[in-house]
């Protein structure tokens, strides 16, 4: 979501970031470049200029002066002004789930935000990192197929939901499931409603019913696309006036989104965000940090963040087990099959790459610099399904024959299927070279190191 505007901050934060003497001059030169970023990225003014403000009065400040890297101190000082923009002020991310049971959350925004779709993810994040018991229920009256997109999505997370009938008013609908919700005991009941394409008073006067009839529910959640640019802001400013907001999802995060709404929502609504949306997948919801998003938005990384991910995602039993494979060079097309499988669970290499800081990645862009994007890594798992066991267990078997029966079973050529037995058969080479004579040698090119003093 940030790609563009994280070029362009850094752009305009490259040549102060190395100076030895902060100046007026240079200051404003790098604050002009980052008000056009912004600008671009669709940040409501009213968010630049107060940002910009708070930069330009710490830049000449003691702190700078005294800097033997008065540079760095100042890509400090907007990180720091950044991350407040964002909500580094709001404590811990997440949800305040210290109420009675059940624990009301009450999902608003404008149609085609993805609240359904997000409702079904909180579920699925409560159970996995809360173990909550969740009930769910739509009251959106207007489109019945939402009601049984809520039952789909739900008990695909395994979550129970509830199915009332459309002809109700969502007010009772809601009354009624929070009276089912304290019946079963249930820890969360989350409650989607209806969304319009644009705002009206009709449907303000409709949410503000649905929140009375759930008796001041615990969270209030505001479900924003990020792809909507100021039209995020207008929605933001309508919820905030009609409903006591107490956080906000950000979803569609893995579009190409200029990523002004992030940017603009949190000051617009003085709520904080609360979750990001990234992917289609109904585990693809991650707790929103300002200060790592800061950082991400600056270049500088968020490997914290990416590690939590690999701890979640990664099974590390079979971590070590393939680990153990390399160091022997045992490793066959099965493990290689898993550990694409397990890259994609990650966010892909342009997921992981996201995380890492500018420096290490040296600005790579995927797939221009050759590097397989995730449609090439489902080919390649799709490869390696098409083989048989035993072609996976010993990839010296696979002829041209072989060759054309996989790439005919995978939908692919078999020019694919042979770049990917050499490029597998390359990565095992590696591990055998690092398994036998250690990664130094493996980094020398496999050049012996030399026995005795050297020759004068």
């Amino acid at each position: 979501m940030f790609d563009s505007l994280s070029e362009r901050l850094s752009r305009a934060l490259a040549d102060i970031r190395g100076r030895g003497r902060i100046t007026e001059e240079n200051v404003g030169d790098s604050l002009r470049e980052v008000k056009r970023a912004l600008i671009d990225a669709d940040v409501a003014l009213a968010v630049i200029t107060p940002f910009l403000d708070k930069v330009r009065q710490r830049a000449p400040g003691a702190e700078v002066a005294r800097s033997l890297k008065p540079g760095e101190v100042f890509v400090r000082i907007v990180h720091e002004e950044l991350a407040a923009v964002l909500g580094a002020a709001d404590g811990a991310a997440g949800l305040e789930l210290r109420a009675r049971p059940p624990v009301v959350i009450l999902l608003a925004g404008l149609q085609g935000a993805g609240k359904t779709t997000t409702a079904g993810k909180l579920a699925a994040w409560l159970k996995r990192e809360r173990r909550s018991d969740v009930l769910m229920v739509s009251v959106d009256v207007h489109r019945p197929a939402a009601m049984e997109q809520l039952v789909q999505v739900g008990t695909s997370v395994g979550a129970k939901v509830l199915d009332p009938r459309p002809q109700d008013p969502p007010e009772l609908i809601a009354a009624d499931a929070l009276a089912e919700a304290r019946r079963r005991g249930a820890d969360v009941l989350i409650v989607d409603t209806a969304g319009r394409t644009h705002i009206d008073g009709e449907m303000m006067a409709e949410v503000s019913r649905v929140h009375a009839a759930l008796e001041d529910p615990a969270e209030v959640l505001f479900v924003v696309d990020a792809m909507a640019g100021q039209d995020a802001v207008e929605a933001a400013r309508a919820f905030g006036a009609a409903l006591p907001l107490t956080g906000a999802i950000l979803t569609k995060a893995d579009g190409d989104a200029r990523g002004g709404a992030a940017l603009s929502v949190r000051q617009v609504t003085g709520v904080p965000i609360r979750f990001l949306g990234t992917g289609e997948k109904l585990d693809l919801l991650e707790p929103f940090h300002p200060e790592r998003m800061a950082s991400r938005i600056l270049g500088m990384g968020d490997v914290l963040s990416l590690v939590e991910k690999v701890e979640r995602e990664v099974d590390q039993a079979d971590a070590e087990r393939v680990a153990r494979r390399m160091q022997d060079g045992s490793l066959d097309l099965r493990d290689f099959r898993d550990q694409l499988r397990q890259m994609l669970d990650l966010g892909g290499l342009a997921g992981l790459m996201a995380h890492l800081p500018g420096q290490l990645t040296g600005g790579m862009k995927l797939p221009a610099q050759g590097l397989p994007d995730d449609r090439a890594l489902k080919r390649q798992i799709a490869i390696i399904d098409s083989m048989t066991p035993r072609e996976r267990r010993k990839p010296d078997l696979i002829d041209g024959s072989r060759r054309r029966r996989i790439a005919a079973g995978s939908g692919t050529e078999v020019v694919d299927v042979s770049r990917l037995v050499k490029q597998f058969e390359r990565m095992r080479k590696m591990m055998r070279k690092a398994g036998k004579g250690g990664m130094g040698k493996l980094l020398r090119g496999g050049q012996a190191k030399p026995k005795g003093r050297p020759k004068r």
